[in-house]
């Protein structure tokens, strides 16, 4: 099982774009890549499974056990000639001073060498220092080359080469990727635009591809994948029951943060998915049992979402009539009031009697521990009152929250929706600014199905 750990020094160095070209690169040689990517994120798994056909698993020291993440990783691995791990900012840069839980770490956990994205702006001799650095700092990780990125021209690139050459004759420079604005993916306040929202992502992928092939050694990358060690081999998953229940998910350019876990639990716990698209159909699918939306960017769709009258309509009534319904951030804004951004402001569904603001900075980001208070409608996602782990991103908070209100968790760690709270329980709909994930410590999918089928079962 090939497999490489993209990484660099620090972030925004381009690995994100070297990933997209060498998954596109290779898919094109006719190898089946299977790209993950550490840590909580949903926009680069988009542009992930846009360049190699397939889903992008995430992988977190912060939500997962070691053993978990591993087991995963060879599950997903399996089916595939090379997988492709992209690491989250710098190499050696992660929550703990410790390194337990950073880019290095993960490498070793999933015994894979490492390629490292260099942005070369402005350096030259000194890509000498920093590289040596980088390889002396943990003897027991396998750096296997680096790719030369941000190059001005060919005579930056042959001091940078040169200095290498005569300072780490044991180093690989697997590539050198030009300065090229056009290769830029466009960014937005959560990071990278997803590639369901770029009507011209194909084209950015093909572009990427382009260049990669053009300055990478893909050979030599290849034959670095191969000191990769063996996974052992991996359980089998359940096979999938026959589903008895039908849930209705928001997928389109606005709502398209999902993580693969949570959609293979939905099947994996008796349940079909049924996607709509909230600014084309005008009605729910028929006959639902339930209703996902998750994350997105509403904010930037808000004329068509708000356009679409007689399905805003729909979804309010039936979430005022008991619809059982689960939705994350840019689910919870899609079910207030209205959302207010750059200057424009317009109506959503209304279900929660709130509306949404959308800030310059952000609100609540990064990894958040949540505790079950007792008072959501379907069971406590962890044991024993302990807390676990969710993750958020918004730059949004709820205005004119009035009157008491209910909450399914109580937030130990990060911001939620007002007052140390998250999980706003309406009937039988649960919204919040975190985002979960099914897994074995917060098997909230499971959950969250009981409650449907309860809530069906009564009729």
């Amino acid at each position: 099982m090939s497999r490489l750990v993209i990484s660099a020094a620090h972030k925004s160095s381009g690995k994100t774009t070297v990933t997209l070209g060498l998954l596109a690169a290779l898919s094109k040689r006719g190898l089946r890549l299977q790209p993950f990517k550490k840590g909580p994120d949903y926009i680069d798994p988009l542009w992930h499974k846009a360049a190699s056909g397939r889903p992008c698993w995430n992988l977190d020291f912060y939500s997962m056990s070691r053993p978990e993440m591993l087991a995963l990783a060879a599950r997903e691995s399996e089916s595939a000639d090379l997988s492709l791990i992209e690491g989250n900012k710098g190499l050696f840069d992660g929550m703990d001073t410790d390194g337990s839980d950073d880019t290095a770490a993960l490498a070793k956990l999933l015994k894979a060498p490492v390629v490292l994205v260099i942005d070369c702006r402005g350096t030259t001799r000194g890509i000498a220092p920093l590289l040596k650095g980088y390889l002396d700092f943990d003897q027991d990780l396998d750096i296997g080359g680096v790719i030369l990125n941000q190059v001005a021209g060919p005579r930056h690139e042959s001091k940078l080469k040169a200095a290498i050459a005569r300072y780490l004759p044991c180093l690989p420079v697997l590539g050198a990727i030009p300065r090229d604005r056009e290769l830029e993916v466009t960014e937005r306040h959560l990071g990278l635009v997803p590639a369901n929202e770029q009507t011209d992502a194909s084209e950015m992928i093909s572009m990427l591809s382009a260049s990669v092939e053009k300055h990478v050694d893909l050979d030599q990358l290849l034959a670095v994948a191969k000191r990769a060690q063996d996974f052992p081999k991996p359980a089998a998953l359940p096979a999938k029951p026959k589903p008895d229940l039908r849930i209705a998910i928001a997928r389109d350019s606005a709502f398209g943060f999902y993580y693969p876990d949570d959609l293979l639990a939905f099947e994996q716990n008796g349940a079909e998915l049924v996607p709509f698209d909230t600014m084309r159909d005008s009605h729910l699918p028929k006959t639902i049992d339930g209703l996902f939306i998750g994350g997105g960017f509403p904010e930037t769709h808000l004329r068509s979402l708000s356009a679409n009258h007689v399905l805003r309509s729909e979804i309010k009534a039936a979430l005022k009539a008991g619809l059982p319904c689960h939705a994350e951030c840019g689910g919870l804004m899609y079910l207030a009031q209205s959302i207010r951004y750059q200057g424009q402001q317009a109506d959503m569904v209304g279900f929660i009697k709130a509306k949404v603001a959308m800030q310059e900075r952000p609100v609540g980001r990064g990894y958040v521990r949540l505790i079950d208070s007792g008072k959501g409608p379907w069971t406590a996602i962890s044991e024993n009152g302990q807390s676990f782990a969710a993750h958020e991103f918004h730059h949004s908070h709820l205005e004119d929250l009035k009157g008491p209100q209910t909450y399914a968790f109580k937030v130990e760690r990060g911001v939620g929706i007002q007052d140390g709270h998250d999980g706003l329980v309406i009937g039988n709909t649960v919204a919040c600014y975190a985002h979960l994930r099914s897994l074995a410590g917060t098997p909230w999918v499971a959950r969250f199905l009981d409650f449907v089928r309860s809530v069906r079962a009564r009729g």
